[in-house]
């Protein structure tokens, strides 16, 4: 699960980050620019620099998201499976990495069995093996190398209770054997069509046990991707990355890996970024960003100039911003409320509070515009561009507030955020339209999520965001309204208490599947049977604007991501 502030962010389950059709980046609007030699092809050598505004902390595998700090930690981990390293929808599929194939299931989905590929080194030119994936997923169990995704310990059998490795008395965890220095197995609790998805975070990626230095190790973590982290300053603040010699393209046929080297910077001003990127002097000429937007402002200026406009790259992920309720709070438990705000909000004025429809785009769907996540369009409580204001009272009158109600909305107070005052205030107007008189409450960024993510302190009526740890139904509608999901302690994300037994057995159903096409469909349809319930009303998605410096080539921005693959970046 990620959700987003300003940047993209991780939560709990993390989860990550910061949505929809195909990407666009350059003059011709491909999603790629090739150059670097006389003939166009991309060319090996020069440094790429990264301007960042959150330093790439933790630098663990077991600690980390596949797609976190903007794809960063994928150039050093390598894991079984990984996303397909091209444009727009195709970027929404999951390939092999250091197995052969996305993983064989047996007849249930129950037990998933990888083979690794010949050749596969270190950066020390030592053999990777099963064992190292092994461990790896067994250490990201230790509490004090918590932080990544939480799957394994609800999926793998045995692993609610197990604590890692420095606890097990070098037992291990059974639920996942080795054979053979190629070969593993995974048991799982239940069925899991999706665990060629799971496979792609960075808990599976190798680990050497000999080199494992407990929570030092993500000073020096041990490659097995095209670099090697030379440089760890101030917790990820600054990272240099060179070339891992024993890395073999013809073992990796994803990361293009085209620059010599590869210098982080982080911790610095957004708009700093932004002006770095536009005046691309020196340096800042090979330079990108993985985690800052171009503001409403920005926009503005680069729309008038052709030749930084040809640089603005535009990128999609699965994320969806959302009125959520609390059923058990009043008046949000009488349906034809919750309806009532579903007719009467304008996402129009929505979008505008969050930059306008260049960084946003409006939403009746809980799923987000992609094939991948089996999107089925539907509305059924339509408000048109502006909220429909009649039937929103025609409703209240029908729950007994015909003179209208007041109700107090709760908020971030992160000003430009998709949870923040502006879209609040957006929503503050529109409904007073129906009658609905609301009251603002708006919290510091910790306080807000301790009180919408705590079943004892969430409010009735709140703004929320989420979005998907990879691009499927499955981990985007499970944590929301799998009623097996509400969590009592602890954070939790299915905010209207939904616990429909219909859609629990369905999702049980669908995650059977290994068919992912096949799979797909019915979350777009068990979206549409949920979105009845009216238990959130979806606003809107967020879409991705960045610079990238004059002299950055072959520029790739996926539906997975939503942002530049580093990965394939080629510079002059």
């Amino acid at each position: 699960m990620r959700q987003m502030s300003g940047n993209v962010a991780r939560a709990a389950a993390i989860a990550v980050v910061l949505a929809v059709g195909a990407v666009a980046c350059g003059p011709d609007d491909s999603g790629a620019k090739n150059a670097g030699g006389a003939d166009g092809k991309p060319r090996n050598g020069g440094t790429l620099s990264v301007l960042n505004n959150e330093p790439q902390t933790d630098f663990d595998p077991a600690r980390l998201y596949t797609s976190g700090g903007g794809n960063v930690p994928s150039l050093i981990f390598r894991t079984l499976t990984t996303r397909n390293r091209e444009a727009g929808a195709a970027g929404t599929k999951v390939v092999p990495d250091l197995a052969t194939d996305t993983g064989k299931p047996n007849a249930d989905a129950t037990v998933w069995t990888y083979t690794l590929k010949d050749g596969l080194k270190y950066e020390d030119g030592t053999p990777i093996t099963t064992a190292d994936i092994k461990y790896g997923i067994e250490r990201s169990f230790a509490a004090e190398l918590s932080g990544g995704a939480p799957y394994l310990r609800d999926w793998l059998v045995g692993g609610a209770d197990y604590q890692g490795p420095y606890k097990d008395g070098g037992k291990g965890l059974a639920a996942i054997e080795t054979p053979d220095a190629k070969t593993i197995v995974f048991h799982l609790n239940k069925p899991e069509g999706e665990f060629p998805y799971l496979a792609t975070q960075t808990q599976f990626a190798p680990v050497p046990k000999a080199k494992d230095k407990g929570t030092k190790y993500e000073e020096h973590p041990v490659s097995s991707g095209p670099y090697k982290v030379v440089k760890n300053e101030n917790d990820g603040e600054h990272l240099v990355l060179e070339r891992n010699p024993n890395w073999s393209q013809a073992t990796d046929s994803q990361r293009k890996a085209y620059p010599d080297s590869i210098d982080v910077r982080s911790g610095l001003d957004a708009s700093v970024i932004n002006q770095r990127l536009s005046a691309s002097q020196g340096p800042d000429a090979a330079a990108v960003t993985t985690d800052t937007n171009l503001g409403p402002a920005e926009l503005a200026k680069i729309g008038g100039d052709k030749a930084l406009n040809a640089r603005v790259g535009t990128g999609h992920f699965g994320y969806t911003n959302y009125i959520a309720f609390n059923p058990k709070v009043k008046p949000f438990d009488n349906p034809k409320v919750r309806q009532a705000v579903a007719y009467a909000v304008d996402r129009t004025s929505a979008v505008n509070a969050v930059g306008g429809s260049s960084l946003a785009e409006p939403a009746t769907t809980f799923l987000p515009n992609q094939k991948a996540f089996g999107y089925t369009a539907f509305d059924h409580f339509p408000a048109g561009d502006s909220g429909n204001a009649a039937k929103a009272k025609e409703l209240l009158k029908e729950a007994g507030y015909a003179d209208g109600l007041t109700v107090t909305l709760t908020h971030s107070n992160a000003k430009g955020g998709p949870k923040g005052p502006e879209v609040a205030t957006a929503l503050q107007d529109a409904l007073k339209k129906a009658g609905i008189t609301v009251k603002l409450q708006g919290l510091e960024a910790n306080a807000y999520a301790d009180t919408v993510q705590s079943v004892n302190k969430e409010p009735g009526f709140f703004l929320r965001g989420w979005g998907a740890d990879w691009p499927s139904g499955g981990p985007f509608l499970a944590p929301i309204f799998d009623g097996r999901q509400i969590v009592k302690d602890g954070a939790n994300f299915n905010t209207g208490f939904l616990d429909d037994p219909s859609v629990n057995k369905e999702i049980d159903e669908i995650n059977k599947l290994t068919d992912l096409s096949a799979a797909a469909p019915r979350w777009g349809a068990l979206d549409k049977k949920i979105g009845e319930q009216a238990v959130v009303v979806p606003l809107f998605h967020p879409v991705y604007k960045r610079l990238v410096g004059k002299d950055v080539k072959n520029v790739v921005i996926s539906d997975w991501t939503g942002v530049l693959d580093i990965s394939q970046v080629a510079v002059k």
